[in-house]
């Protein structure tokens, strides 16, 4: 199977997500709630499961356009 990385809009209703991702932060200190940043990612590396797709991911992170 290969895949590539979706830089396009793919989340249904993305505001309410962004709202629970806000939420979810609440009440975290800047230690808890960058850990809970490295969790949930490794979370989502782990469902996605692509090599290629989590490499192509890096990279469009570092990006700075």
């Amino acid at each position: 199977m290969s895949s590539t990385l979706n830089l396009s809009p793919n989340i249904p209703n993305a505001d309410d997500f962004y709202a629970d991702l806000l939420a979810a932060h609440e009440g975290l200190s800047k230690d808890e709630s960058d850990a809970f940043n490295a969790r949930l990612l490794l979370i989502l590396a782990n469902h996605i499961g692509d090599r290629n797709v989590l490499a192509d991911a890096l990279d469009a992170a570092k990006a700075k356009d």
